[in-house]
């Protein structure tokens, strides 16, 4: 089955199509219209003589991702009726052209609906990756345009304020809350403005309002028939705000449950092992120090080129070290030669309070000040630096004191509250049942709040 461009493109029924063209950039449609008389759009008397032919051009909707263009040659015609004021008329393509119109109304629609769910710059970043180069501002200018939604039998009326500049300039926005769509925008959040709107348009029922009175004076104004309820948000606003102060009132239970004063214990075991642990950790770390890995690498490579049977001159020269430092590394047999080790049999001046320091580290005194000055009455001569040095490898050997978990924010408590156990992780129920056990009041304030959602969402005003 073939299909012709006017079924494929069902809005170019009304002229004949004499080309396309295809380009990197475009489809060009070229077309001239296919009536012999047109009706003038004044006194609407059909008219024949041509008065003369011109080209236009209308941006369509993209085909296969490319912009499409018809070349729409149309005519002018002179008007027959002698008593009409147009001389002249161009001739109009119905459902192609519109007077003055650049786009088909096809494009247009998709621009309108495109402007009206996304805006200005969302909507133009769209519409470029359709095909369709349009910009922000043309986007709200379409939507400017198009006509009011029509009022029909509007029964339940919703009014909230918005910011048009916060904490200057107010509106207000009324919902039909039986589709949940927008009506109207007021210019202001007055009583007058919003009594003005009621009064022309009579038969509303029901307004559904927040609990300031200037909405509620209108409303008695305008519709003292109509019945006023506070919506769900803002009864649920107001609650989550006063559950909110209440956590706030009481956030010091959860701090003082957490205050909980945990003994440090003292050393792990006797000095003696304390001392082998700290020597092996001190060794460890010793082994994998910068120094040693540097050390070992160097070696390495001294003695590969050495191998080769290059002497210390060239050596240098290719790894651009010292000759003294390629000297060392050039006769040391391996690379432990070369590590600096503890002179074995010299005397330390802290070896005659080691024991000392051993046994008040198990006691539990870790302070590296307290234990110089105790040692420097008994007669250590020494500097603190030495003991600090001494006590550093004991450090990580103590162990240490079980986390203490962290208090919950307020607003996190307040979240929790205000949610749906079903909603909740295991981890966020466990924080909040153990906070709602360390204050009995957030435990009633937990318990209000969930019957309140409860006669809320089943519309159970009769229990309030």
């Amino acid at each position: 089955m073939y299909l012709s461009l006017p079924q494929l493109l069902p809005h170019l029924t009304g002229v004949i199509a004499t080309g396309v063209e295809l380009t990197s950039a475009v489809v060009e449609i070229s077309a001239r219209t296919r009536r012999t008389g047109v009706a003038c759009p004044r006194c609407g008397s059909v008219s024949r003589r041509v008065h003369s032919r011109y080209w236009r051009r209308l941006a369509d909707t993209p085909v296969g991702g490319r912009p499409v263009l018809i070349k729409l040659e149309v005519r002018r015609l002179f008007c027959s009726a002698a008593s009409c004021p147009a001389v002249t008329f161009a001739e109009q393509v119905p459902g192609l052209t519109s007077r003055y119109a650049r786009r088909t109304p096809l494009l247009r629609k998709l621009l309108e609906r495109i402007g009206v769910t996304l805006a200005g710059r969302a909507g133009s970043r769209l519409a470029t990756h359709l095909g369709i180069a349009v910009g922000r501002a043309s986007l709200l200018r379409l939507v400017r345009d198009l006509p009011d939604p029509q009022i029909d039998s509007l029964k339940v009326l919703g009014v909230d304020d918005f910011a048009l500049r916060r904490g200057h300039m107010y509106g207000t926005v009324l919902v039909d809350i039986n589709t949940h769509t927008p009506v109207d925008l007021l210019a202001d959040r007055s009583a007058d403005t919003f009594a003005a709107w009621l009064g022309e348009h009579p038969g509303i029922e029901v307004v559904c309002r927040d609990r300031a009175t200037t909405y509620a004076e209108a409303t008695r104004k305008a519709a003292p028939n109509a019945i006023q309820v506070a919506d769900r948000w803002h009864l649920w606003h107001n609650l989550a705000e006063h559950v909110e102060k209440t956590v706030a009132a009481h956030h010091s239970c959860l701090r003082q449950q957490n205050d909980i004063p945990s003994e440090l214990p003292g050393g792990s075991g006797p000095a003696a092992d304390l001392i082998q642990a700290a020597t092996v950790a001190q060794v460890r770390r010793k082994e994998n120090s910068t120094l040693v890995a540097r050390t070992k690498a160097r070696h390495q490579a001294v003695h590969a080129l050495k191998t080769q049977g290059k002497g210390i001159k060239a050596i240098k020269g290719e790894l651009g070290l010292s000759t003294e430092t390629v000297r060392r590394f050039y006769r040391a047999g391996t690379a432990e030669e070369l590590l600096a080790h503890p002179r074995a049999g010299r005397p330390s001046v802290l070896d005659p309070y080691r024991a000392y320091l051993n046994q008040r580290w198990n006691d539990g005194a870790t302070n590296a000040s307290t234990l110089y000055r105790e040692i420097t009455k008994q007669g250590y001569r020494g500097s603190r630096a030495t003991v600090a040095r001494y006590l550093a490898p004991f450090r990580p050997l103590r162990a240490a004191p079980p986390p203490t978990p962290p208090i919950p924010k307020v607003r996190h408590v307040t979240s929790w509250m205000l949610r749906h156990p079903d909603n909740l992780e295991d981890d966020d129920q466990d924080k909040l049942d153990h906070a709602l056990a360390a204050c009995p009041h957030l435990s009633a304030t937990a318990t209000h709040a969930t019957a309140f959602a409860e006669m809320m969402t089943g519309l159970h005003g009769d229990r309030l």
